[in-house]
């Protein structure tokens, strides 16, 4: 009799929120420019009783922890890696805005490429529509 095969971390992760009785999980992507859109998706989203993350920072407004250009380069590759880690986290991506930059093409590209349903607040805005 074949041993089955063993789970990969996507579906060890899938199986263990639903053993918790997770909620689903909708991860908010697009430009920061967008952030008040996103916080509207988020209250809108957290109503309809979904779990939702989303970009912690914008640093298209000032702060001292990205006035330093290269400490914000650094952390820029941080903060995608980390949004990477979110998506792979969520069960599907909302999109917000009407507009859709490299950064956030990238992100709709590896979310499809883990097979994450993508819903867009403008859907005409869809690279692959």
């Amino acid at each position: 009799m074949p041993y089955p095969r063993p789970l990969t971390p996507e579906e060890r992760l899938a199986d263990a929120k639903t053993l918790s009785s997770l909620p689903r999980i909708v991860v908010i992507c697009g430009s920061t420019r967008f952030m008040t859109e996103m916080n509207e998706a988020d209250l809108r989203e957290t109503e309809a009783g979904r779990i939702v993350v989303k970009p912690g920072c914008d640093m298209k407004s000032p702060h001292a922890l990205w006035s330093d250009p290269v400490e914000a380069a650094a952390l820029k590759v941080r903060l995608d890696d980390l949004h990477r880690a979110k998506i792979r986290l969520a069960d599907e991506v909302l999109v917000v805005g009407d507009y859709i930059g490299d950064s956030t093409r990238a992100e709709i590209a590896y979310a499809r490429s883990l097979g994450k349903p993508v819903r867009f607040t403008h859907p005409g805005v869809d690279p692959d529509a």
